[in-house]
C-alpha cells in the first residue's frame, strides 16, 4: 500500500492563537471572572435537561468553571478546548463551546456547546460551531469531526444540520439520563465535506458580488 498522503497534524501540545474571531465572536479561554456569566445558564434545568451534568449550584459551577480555565492546549488524546464565547460587540459571554481531541491517530475530533437561552435565536451557537470545524479541520488537518446529543434535543440537532454535520446514526435507548432511557444521536463531517462547502460557499459569494460589479461597469 501506498503511504499516505494525508495532512500531517500540528505538532503537539497546540494552543490556537486567541482569541478565536468568526464575524460577531470571540472564542477565547474562560477566566475565573467568567463565573457569573457561566453559572447563569449551568444552574438552569432546561439548559441541562440534556445533558449529562446540573443544573449546578453555586459550588458546582465553580468548580465547572475552574476546569475550563485550564483547557486551552490539546497534548494529548482525550484532551478538549473549552472556550467562552464573547460577542465583541457587547463583551456579553453568551455560552462556551468544546472541542474535543478523540485520536492522533485517525484525526478524528468532535464539538460540543452550551448556551444561555436568553441569547437564543442570534445563530451564536451555529457560528461558533462552525469556528470548531474550521480549527479542525483547516488547522488541525482532521478527517472526521463528530458530534453526539440526546435524541430529544431537537435545537441541537438543527445548529448541526446547519452547519452541514451528517445525521449518521440513532442509537436506541443506549443511555440512563434522570431516570429514563434515553436515545443518542450522531452527526458528523467528513474533511472532504468541509472542502466541498467552503468551495460552494465562495462560490455563491463570487455569484452575489458579480451584480455589483455588472452594475458599477455601467
Amino acid at each position: 500500500m501506498p503511504p499516505s498522503s494525508a495532512p500531517v497534524t500540528p505538532p503537539l501540545p497546540y494552543t490556537p492563537g486567541y482569541p478565536i474571531r468568526t464575524e460577531r465572536l470571540d472564542l477565547r479561554p474562560v477566566l475565573h471572572d467568567d463565573f457569573a456569566a457561566i453559572h447563569a445558564y449551568q444552574r438552569r434545568p432546561e439548559v441541562c435537561r440534556y445533558l449529562y451534568w446540573g443544573p449546578y449550584d453555586e459550588a458546582g459551577s465553580r468548580t465547572s468553571v475552574d476546569a475550563k480555565t485550564t483547557r486551552t492546549t490539546l497534548r494529548e488524546d482525550g484532551d478538549v478546548l473549552q472556550l467562552a464565547v464573547v460577542v465583541r460587540e457587547s463583551g456579553t459571554l453568551v455560552g462556551d463551546v468544546t472541542f474535543f481531541w478523540k485520536s492522533r491517530a485517525h484525526r478524528q475530533g468532535g464539538i460540543g456547546y452550551v448556551f444561555h437561552p436568553d441569547h437564543a435565536g442570534h445563530g451564536y451557537a451555529t457560528e461558533a460551531s462552525r469556528a470548531l470545524l474550521k480549527l479542525g479541520f483547516e488547522e488541525l488537518h482532521l478527517h472526521r469531526i463528530q458530534a453526539e446529543l440526546d435524541g430529544r434535543n431537537t435545537a441541537s440537532a438543527r445548529v448541526l444540520e446547519r452547519l452541514g454535520m451528517r445525521r449518521e446514526g440513532h442509537l436506541r435507548e443506549n443511555e440512563f439520563l434522570d431516570g429514563e432511557w434515553s436515545d443518542e444521536v450522531v452527526y458528523a463531517m467528513l474533511a472532504r465535506e468541509w472542502r466541498t462547502q467552503q468551495e460552494e460557499q465562495e462560490e455563491q459569494e463570487k455569484q452575489r458580488q458579480q451584480p455589483d460589479e455588472r452594475a458599477r461597469q455601467r
